[in-house]
């Protein structure tokens, strides 16, 4: 299944994987297109942090789940590093 062409964030493209997660939940899909650009880098920063394999599967079924759920930002994630306090890239 190939992802819809969907936004990235304010800093990072979107990872296909990440894409092709959010394609299988319609409600993801609606949710990403809600969230602000800066709250997608924070999802996208978050899934491209990890150091596994495994744990990059689970950030991106988070990522859905937790869009799903009506979260706008990543649970549990201090923010990307690549924010200024300024909320900034």
């Amino acid at each position: 299944m190939s992802a819809p062409e969907l936004p990235g964030g304010v800093v990072h493209e979107l990872p296909g994987d990440l894409g092709e997660g959010l394609a299988t939940s319609p409600v993801a899909l609606e949710a990403w297109h809600d969230i602000t650009p800066l709250a997608r880098n924070e999802f996208i920063c978050w899934v491209e942090d990890a150091k596994k394999a495994a744990t990059r599967e689970r950030r991106i079924r988070r990522t859905r789940e937790e869009l799903e759920e009506g979260m706008r930002r990543p649970c549990c994630w201090p923010g990307c590093s690549h924010r200024e306090r300024t909320g900034r890239p």
